[in-house]
């Protein structure tokens, strides 16, 4: 049935759902009749939202589709400040569920139109009353339209109680938004390839229902007063920075890896001048060690304008004595900070980075706090030596051997 349109038609219900989100913003969404989670696993890639909650009667499928909504690997290696928490509950939706309460969207997606007459009702009062989301969103089949899908007869799903027309559907939403403080606009989705759209109407019908009164305020987490009748099935809280775990690990990943890149292009500039071009830099701009620093946003234009400036200031910051550590590389904080956008958006400040670093034990400062110290390349060589059971070499130390005198056993 569905090729009879393009995009096929659940893709078209779908999209509808993802363009009012990120019209409205809505930062709580539930899908009531999640089945087998395609739609929260599109939802899951929108920054709009923080908390999204899954429902649905059969909690089988939900179990064989519920690890698809976890978070990717580049979601650990590069975390935003997004928060997202996902919540997949087994449990009807004639049930009320306090932990439900306060959302800002609820979907139900061709789902209605499963349920006994009755049990409409009990819907109703539970959705619309209980958990009284700001907004609402209902598809479901138009009956009316059945006529011009090829090969159909009868209902459209063996499960199908009843399919509505567009007066049946619309009488039943304005009897809703009486009874719950509610304003309803009427849609849909799939038209005929053949134009009659007045006649037949859409193929799925929707209605987007907006609260006129307010209602709950409830995040994940919080204490819920009231009844709780679905069971919980799976939960993940997607890593975020706005946790400090999670920030701390981000931020000291990255200071380790700018720091070793301008040790390295540090070591790799300094071999190339003479002490006494770095003497004459130091007296041109200080006079004196630790009189005077390059102001932050000295270090930010140079950083982008001048790579061989930048140098130059940083050999001024390895003069200084307070700076300086044998066996040591001194990385200046103001350096590193200017020299990575994503650490500068972490720290917001050269002070924020080196309060953080103050707080770090793997790392260590210089006395002054001023500079980041990493061991030079001989160093670590002379450590590796000594892990492998061999001495340790000082650099200028020389060694003499006795050399085998057959190289060919």
């Amino acid at each position: 049935m569905e090729p009879f349109f393009k995009p096929p038609l659940h893709k078209q219900r779908h999209q509808f759902v993802v363009d009012f989100i990120k019209k409205y913003k809505t930062k709580k969404v539930m899908d009531l009749g999640c089945g087998e989670c395609l739609l929260l696993k599109r939802l899951k890639f929108h920054k709009e939202i923080e908390h999204l909650v899954g429902v649905d009667i059969d909690g089988a499928k939900v179990k064989k589709k519920m690890h698809s909504l976890g978070p990717l690997s580049t979601d650990y290696l590069q975390p935003g400040f997004e928060q997202l928490c996902v919540e997949l509950f087994q449990g009807s939706v004639t049930e009320p569920d306090a932990r439900l309460r306060g959302f800002d969207l609820a979907v139900s997606v061709e789902l209605i139109e499963h349920l006994l007459l009755p049990d409409v009702e009990l819907f109703s009062e539970v959705l619309f009353g209980d958990m009284a989301p700001v907004h609402v969103i209902i598809t479901t089949p138009n009956s009316e339209f059945n006529p011009l899908l090829p090969g159909l007869s009868g209902f459209r799903h063996p499960d199908h109680k009843f399919e509505w027309t567009r007066v049946q559907f619309q009488s039943w939403a304005q009897v809703v938004c009486e009874d719950f403080g509610y304003r309803v606009e009427f849609t849909g989705v799939g038209l005929d390839p053949g134009g009659r759209h007045d006649e037949f109407g859409f193929c799925s019908q929707i209605a987007v229902f907006h609260r006129l009164r307010g209602g709950f305020n409830v995040w994940p987490g919080e204490t819920i007063q009231g009844e709780t009748s679905y069971t919980l099935l799976h939960r993940i809280n997607y890593p975020s920075l706005k946790d400090n775990n999670v920030l701390r690990r981000v931020l000291l990943s990255e200071v380790l890896f700018w720091a070793e890149e301008l040790k390295r292009r540090w070591t790799e500039r300094e071999s190339e001048d003479t002490e006494e071009s770095k003497e004459e830099d130091w007296n041109e701009h200080t006079g004196a060690c630790g009189e005077e620093r390059p102001p932050e946003e000295e270090w930010k234009s140079v950083a982008a304008d001048d790579e061989s400036d930048l140098w130059r200031l940083n050999g001024i910051a390895q003069s200084r004595n307070c700076a300086s550590q044998r066996g040591c590389v001194p990385v200046p904080l103001d350096l590193l900070w200017a020299s990575s956008p994503r650490v500068a958006a972490l720290c917001k400040s050269p002070a924020n980075l080196r309060l953080f670093l103050m707080n770090e034990p793997t790392v260590k400062l210089s006395q002054d706090g001023c500079a980041l110290l990493l061991r030079t390349d001989e160093d670590e060589e002379r450590e590796a030596d000594l892990d492998r059971g061999g001495a340790a070499v000082e650099p200028n130390q020389r060694v003499s051997a006795k050399l085998p005198e057959n190289w060919e056993d």
